[in-house]
């Protein structure tokens, strides 16, 4: 029962781990762009700009996931 319990003990810190270096790459991808993305997307509805931050945001997600695992 105590290894299951650490487990899931550890699973959980590597998620939240991995969404705050995940939070903190997005700050910096979007302080290094000359513009706000969330302007672009959500008010100028640039699809363009949605679909390449969406696959950065993938492509870091499993940077994130291979290092923790």
């Amino acid at each position: 029962m105590g290894i299951q319990i650490s487990n899931v003990v550890n699973a959980i810190v590597y998620a939240a781990i991995g969404i705050v270096v995940f939070a903190g790459a997005f700050l910096i991808i979007d302080k290094v762009t000359p513009y706000n993305l969330w302007k672009e997307i959500v008010q100028e509805h640039n699809t363009a700009l949605a679909i390449l931050l969406g696959t950065m945001s993938i492509g870091i997600c499993i940077i994130i996931a291979s290092a923790v695992h």
